[in-house]
């Protein structure tokens, strides 16, 4: 087990939610960084389809240094996983399971989500050495449909259901079987003040502890 993937079973293990930060820009990732840790928000991603997306993760990982697991989301190829690594990153999230992007992870000794909405999808990342899984869109699945995958799916392998999840939605997705989240533009969006950022990171954070 690399440092990075321990680091993250432990983030994971206090509080399995991922803050997806896209269109952050560098100027304001260091003050959303912090209200997110404080909040209690501890694994952090920057998509690359964000402006200026490695200067942020490397900014973020700098501040925050091992109080959170700072990484890229939106990652499409494996020379953007050696750009996240040589920024600081450690954790690499992906909309899709790409074998190549997902074998460049492991090699790296990086935390590999990889997206998947089919079961075939998912083995498939599993396969290629994937650590974690992330159903997306979840909102276009819905619950039913990730409790039907997780009774064929590994137990010891973390499901996070990303996309469209509200605090009020936690506990649906938990029964069916959800162990975390990724917070998309629920609790951040471009030009969002880190204090609105922290008091919805707050409601997050205690729906997932009201039901864990």
């Amino acid at each position: 087990m690399t440092q990075a993937i321990a680091a993250f079973d432990r983030h994971f293990a206090a509080c399995p939610l991922v803050a997806i930060l896209r269109g952050i820009t560098p100027a304001e990732s260091i003050a959303i960084g912090h209200a997110l840790v404080e909040a209690g928000i501890t694994l952090i991603e920057v998509p690359l389809n964000s402006p200026s997306p490695y200067r942020s993760i490397a900014m973020l990982a700098e501040a925050l240094g091992d109080r959170a697991l700072v990484g890229a989301g939106t990652v499409l190829s494996p020379v953007q996983v050696t750009r996240v690594a040589e920024a600081g990153g450690t954790l690499i999230v992906s909309p899709n399971s790409d074998p190549a992007v997902i074998e460049a992870t492991v090699s790296a000794g990086m935390v590999s989500l990889p997206g998947y909405f089919t079961a075939t999808e998912a083995f498939a990342a599993l396969a290629a050495g994937a650590h974690g899984l992330k159903l997306f869109p979840a909102n276009a699945a819905g619950p039913a449909m990730l409790k039907g995958q997780k009774a064929v799916l590994p137990p010891d392998v973390p499901l996070l259901a990303v996309g469209g999840i509200a605090p009020a939605d936690v506990g649906t997705w938990r029964s069916a079987g959800a162990d975390g989240f990724g917070l998309g533009s629920n609790l951040y969006n471009s030009g969002k003040t880190a204090t609105d950022v922290a008091r919805d990171a707050a409601l997050f954070v205690s729906a997932i502890k009201d039901k864990a």
